[in-house]
Parts: C-alpha cells; sequence; structure tokens
C-alpha cells in the first residue's frame, strides 16, 4: 500500500516524542477518571498506554486536579497534556509542574493578556502548547463575518492566535480545529493546512457511541488523512477511551498513513465459498493482533478473487474445498487443509 504524501510540517517537541516532519502520526486520547483521583488515573492511563496510546491527556477543570498532576506525571510513561479551559494560571501552573503539552481554547482562557502570559511561560519552559478551536469558541466579530461558526471562522480564529504566538516569538504550537459534523472538519482541516505549517491534531469530537463513532471518526479522519493532512489523531467514543486506541490505529492502517500491526483482507463470501473462510480469518487477526509487523494478509474464499489478492499481500490463502492455496509475496507455495491453514499462515508471521 502507498502511503499518502503527508503535508510538510515544522517540528513540535512533546516530551520526548516529535509531532510533523515526517514523524509518525501518534495516537494519543484522554483519560475518563477525575484527575484528582491519581490511583485511579494513573490505572487507566496504564490501560491505555497498553492498549498503544501513545500521548495521554488529563482534564485539570478545579485545584484538586491540579495538584494531582506531579503524581500523575511521576508515573506516566508517555507524555502527558494538561487540559484546560477557563483558567490561564492553571496552565501556568501545570507548566510549572513539568507537563509535556498543555492545551488551552484561548478563546476562552480569559482574555488576549491572559493568553499571553500563557504563551511566556511556555516558551519560557519549552514547553508545547495544542491551540484548540471550536465552534463555542469564535471570537464574536468573526460569528457576525461569516454568518455562525463556519469552517472559515473557525480557521480565521486558529490563524489570529497563532498570529500572537508568533510575535511573542513562540512556535512550539499544535493546532486543532475540531467539529462534530463531518463536513465542518474535513472542510475546516483542509482550509488551515494551506494556511499553516504547523503540526495538526485531529478528531471528530463528540464522534458518538462506540460503532456509530468509530464510523464517522473513519470518515472524517480518513478523508483528512488520504490527503496527507494530520500529525496526531484522537478518535473521541463514549466510554472507555481504551476503545478508541484501535479504532486509531485501524484509521491509519486503513489510510495508509501509518501500519503497525497487520493487515488482515477478506472477501464477504458468497455461494462459491468451500470452506470455513469467516472462521479462519477471525481467528488469524485475532492471533496476529500482538504482533508489530506491517504485513498484508489476505484470506480469500476462492479462486475468482483470491489469486489476484494474493498477489497483492505478503501472505494469502486462497480458498478451494476443505483447503486453500498458500501464497507469499504472490508467489504460489503449497496446498494447506482447513485444520492447519490457521497455525501456518500464524506461524509464517511470526517468523517473518
Amino acid at each position: 500500500m502507498n502511503n499518502p504524501q503527508r503535508r510538510k510540517t515544522r517540528a513540535i517537541g512533546v516530551g520526548k516524542l516529535v509531532l510533523g516532519q515526517g514523524n509518525p502520526i501518534r495516537v494519543q486520547s484522554m483519560t475518563s477518571t477525575k484527575t484528582s483521583d491519581i490511583a485511579a488515573t494513573c490505572k487507566q492511563i496504564k490501560r491505555l498506554v497498553n492498549a498503544g496510546c501513545e500521548i495521554v491527556r488529563v482534564a485539570v477543570p478545579d485545584l484538586k486536579a491540579l495538584k494531582a498532576l506531579p503524581g500523575i506525571k511521576k508515573y506516566c510513561p508517555v507524555p502527558l497534556v494538561a487540559d484546560i479551559h477557563f483558567q490561564a494560571a492553571y496552565a501556568i501552573a501545570a507548566v510549572a509542574v513539568g507537563v509535556d503539552k498543555i492545551r488551552i481554547n484561548p478563546g476562552n482562557i480569559g482574555g488576549l493578556e491572559r493568553f499571553k502570559a500563557v504563551i511566556r511561560c511556555c516558551k519560557n519552559k519549552g514547553v508545547a502548547m495544542r491551540i484548540g478551536v471550536n465552534s463555542g469558541s469564535v471570537e464574536k466579530e468573526l460569528l457576525e463575518k461569516h454568518s455562525g461558526p463556519t469552517p472559515k471562522a473557525m480557521v480565521e480564529s486558529a490563524v489570529h492566535y497563532l498570529s500572537i504566538c508568533e510575535s511573542l516569538r513562540y512556535n512550539q504550537l499544535v493546532v486543532s480545529i475540531k467539529a462534530t459534523h463531518v463536513m465542518d472538519a474535513v472542510s475546516a482541516n483542509r482550509d488551515l493546512s494551506e494556511k499553516m505549517d504547523y503540526p495538526i491534531h485531529l478528531g471528530i469530537t463528540e464522534a458518538g457511541g462506540k460503532y456509530y463513532g468509530s464510523i464517522k471518526s473513519a470518515t472524517g479522519l480518513g478523508a483528512l488523512l488520504v490527503d496527507g493532512i494530520g500529525d496526531t489523531i484522537r478518535v473521541s467514543l463514549t466510554g472507555d477511551p481504551v476503545n478508541e486506541i484501535p479504532v486509531a490505529y485501524d484509521i491509519l492502517k486503513a489510510t495508509g498513513a501509518r501500519i503497525v500491526s497487520p493487515e488482515i483482507i477478506s472477501c464477504p463470501t458468497c455461494g462459491r465459498l468451500q470452506y470455513n473462510m469467516e472462521k479462519a480469518a477471525a481467528e488469524i487477526e485475532k492471533m496476529v493482533r500482538h504482533i508489530k509487523k506491517p504485513l498484508r494478509i489476505a484470506v480469500m474464499g476462492c479462486v475468482v478473487n483470491g489469486p489476484g489478492e494474493a498477489r497483492e499481500a505478503d501472505i494469502a490463502l486462497a480458498g478451494g474445498k476443505g483447503a486453500a492455496l498458500l501464497f507469499i509475496r504472490g508467489k504460489k507455495i503449497k496446498q494447506v487443509g482447513e485444520k492447519e491453514m490457521v497455525r501456518e499462515v500464524v506461524r509464517i508471521v511470526e517468523e517473518w
């Protein structure tokens, strides 16, 4: 699979990671625990990291949450982001205790001078900032100019805040424009990507539950990733945030933007099927889930499409009556029976 041509962006350090400038598109999430509960938050962070989360964000809505940050930072094995609204003082304090990035919405941080105070603090400490803009924070004059919180209004708002940062010679910036409407999010981020070269954080905000939210996120994020837009992503699903991580990686995989585990290709089945292909594909997918190799594995039901897919896959099965032909990199190797085909494919993947 050919990777989309990535948009060129500048490099921004977030802890030990670097966003932008061709670096891997990083997957992140946000804890749903009370940040003030250090034990519960660290436990959820551990689960997120084990699932593959590379950057973790925590909400800082009050003083208790702010005071918990040093304890969380101590045990967080990935870059930690403090999500702060309304309280510029909290953002400054979070930087002081060592978070790796802060996420603010300049439109609700308390005015221009307080925003500048946060900028100066981040600049002095060398800490990155994510500027987040959404429909609820667009300036009144822009709402009037654009007849509402349209994509163009949100982009103009973001560019305005970037100009303020640049006027203070601060450029450790990541930008996000999120919307719950897919087309608004896609339009805004395409426009934004043409107006600046900072890394873009992608997301469809309030996407919904696990099923529909995954589809909605894939639709919007997939369109942008295929355009080469996006340097870090978060899939926003209602419920346990751990569920967001595999969806994010699957979106990256499907678009060719970043592949870190085997991709399983299987046909929808039809009346030509002569073996239990559905079971074989499900078992293979389950058994190679832990393997971090960018392989394409095709599990096909018959010889109509099977050989063609086999030529495009690293490893492939083209089914027949109770058996399948095994291909490796398009070359036919041998026939394997239904009982041993899964085991044989998994063995090859593990030895690859």
